[in-house]
């Protein structure tokens, strides 16, 4: 996001007792078998509580002038917020500051944040503090002390008594030496918190496009699964796509994005140690729209988009919707005259009575912290074993080639190949989805049995013979299924086409044709009787 934000404090509340200090377990390890029968090892994990209630929690700017009053909200959607952003301060030193403009105690004093933070505490509220933004330098970009950086997060989540924190990764807070320090404290910090008996959910904020993360948030959630981070969810920025965009609209691809990002997710959780089923790892994501004028000229994301995002969010399933920013929802003045130059005190479109908070935050009634108390509960072992009798379609063979359009079944789901592809996984753990070979059908229905092969009526076709001739055009029979000659041939089993379509001679006949040759047969026979 934008513009540079601060976070507040919340010394007040007393935290509930965590569940058990969860471990990632090691990488799935798939094993396959000849003969057709798949076997390979799963790793399946559940939240062991019960999942709690999607949240809304909208993003202050608190370092923004004019200043907005979170303490005291307004709405239900304003109950909770994210205060913005915590970084490393002027000097670029370890020492945590809001904005880089205010430390911890200069904040206090000059913008009355402490007592702000517990006045929004006393009305039912809770204060989120984020971590980055894509102004200034986040702690662990400058900050190459481990002790050091792992004392900076502690110091604002001891002052504020937080239970959940919002890293928020843009720019040079990507790099792979600041996301492995980041990582590696937080790590250390949460495991910490959670030996004391205090929650603390770790949530991080990545730019997206319609595609997914990119290569630097996918490799930032690696690390922080690698470290050992119990990652309460990935927020990404559904905003500003820029020429990914191309002719959809903010909705399409912002729910796009979410699609994209929740298929990485499974990815980078399975290569972790941990599989998560669908709907589990839709209560791992969250979503954060920049309300109004983009940053990017003509992206504009209106109130009818809101409210539609809200019911596909809510829909999915999603544990959290946030917004940039709550400072911004209203509509702008008289005299902010070009309302596609983005404001960071209103939204540059007509809102009328209307609020975007409430719109995004409908349905979304629960509270970060009771989100704060769930964790990745331990895998267990399961073996999936692909049935050919209970199977549509032949189980994915790495042996075999297959053509564009083959259907296989693997791992109890039905996938179609793209183009020609030989060895590649049906379900390879490939973040960018257009460099995998196979598309996902959907899952093998209960009852399903074996497509029928359709063989033609003895004498047909002549059947192959190794020492005959055949030109381009002519069929023949071999084991009831009928081919036609691709070229001039002799000696080429009709065998191979399984395995080496390309090379062979050899072309399977199709449906249409197999049947086509079955009625003229039969209509051959009724003739002669």
């Amino acid at each position: 996001m934008t513009t540079q934000a601060a976070v507040p404090a919340r010394p007040l509340k007393t935290r509930r007792l965590s569940p058990w200090r969860v471990t990632l377990a090691s990488v799935v390890t798939l094993a396959i078998v000849a003969g057709g029968v798949l076997f390979a090892q799963s790793w399946w994990s559940e939240a062991t509580t019960p999942t709690a209630k999607p949240w809304f929690a909208g993003y202050v700017d608190v370092t923004a002038t004019p200043s907005y009053a979170f303490e005291v909200p307004t709405t239900k959607a304003a109950r909770d917020v994210v205060l913005s952003f915590v970084v490393a301060d002027a000097e670029g030193s370890c020492t945590p500051s809001w904005g880089s403009v205010y430390t911890l105690d200069e904040a206090a004093s000059t913008l009355d944040l402490d007592r702000r933070v517990a006045r929004l505490e006393q009305l039912g509220g809770e204060a989120i503090v984020s971590f980055g933004g894509l102004t200034n330098n986040e702690l662990a970009t400058n900050c190459t002390d481990a002790r050091k950086l792992e004392a900076a997060y502690a110091a604002v989540v001891d002052r504020y008594n937080l239970s959940t924190i919002d890293l928020d990764m843009e720019g040079r807070a990507l790099s792979a030496s600041a996301v492995e320090r980041r990582a590696t404290a937080i790590a250390s910090l949460q495991e910490d918190r959670r030996a004391k008996g205090d929650d603390l959910a770790v949530w991080l904020t990545l730019p997206v496009i319609p595609s997914g993360l990119t290569e630097e948030g996918t490799n930032a959630v690696a690390a922080f699964l690698d470290a050992g981070v119990d990652i309460a969810g990935v927020n990404v920025m559904t905003m500003d796509y820029g020429q990914a965009l191309g002719d959809d609209s903010m909705l399409k691809g912002s729910t796009d994005a979410l699609t994209a990002t929740h298929r990485q997710l499974g990815i980078l959780y399975k290569a972790a140690g941990i599989s998560l089923t669908d709907a589990t790892l839709w209560t791992k994501m969250g979503a954060t729209p920049m309300i109004g004028q983009n940053d990017v000229a003509g992206e504009i994301f209106s109130l009818d988009d809101a409210a539609a995002f809200n019911e596909w969010t809510s829909a999915k399933g999603l544990a959290r919707m946030s917004m940039w920013s709550m400072n911004r929802d209203q509509t702008c003045g008289p005299n902010y005259a070009d309302v596609k130059r983005v404001s960071d005190a209103c939204s540059g479109v007509e809102q009328g009575e209307l609020s975007f908070a409430t719109l995004l935050g409908k349905k979304m009634t629960g509270s970060p912290e009771a989100g704060a108390i769930v964790t990745t509960s331990e895998p267990v072992e399961e073996e999936i074993v692909d049935d050919p009798a209970t199977s549509p379609y032949p189980i994915w063979d790495e042996n075999t080639t297959y053509l564009a359009k083959t259907k296989i079944v693997w791992h109890h789901n039905v996938y179609e190949a793209k183009w020609w592809t030989k060895g590649d996984l049906p379900d390879s753990p490939v973040l960018d989805e257009f460099e995998v070979s196979w598309t996902l059908i959907g899952p093998v229905l209960p009852g399903e049995t074996p497509a029928p092969v359709i063989t033609l009526p003895p004498d047909t076709y002549e059947e192959w013979s190794g020492k005959a001739i055949y030109e381009k055009g002519d069929r023949i029979m071999f084991s009831g299924i009928g081919f036609v000659a691709k070229w001039w041939t002799q000696g080429d089993s009709p065998e191979a086409v399984s395995t080496d379509p390309d090379t062979s001679p050899w072309q399977a006949l199709t449906t249409e044709q197999v049947e086509a040759a079955v009625a003229a047969a039969e209509a051959a026979d009724a003739k002669k009787n």
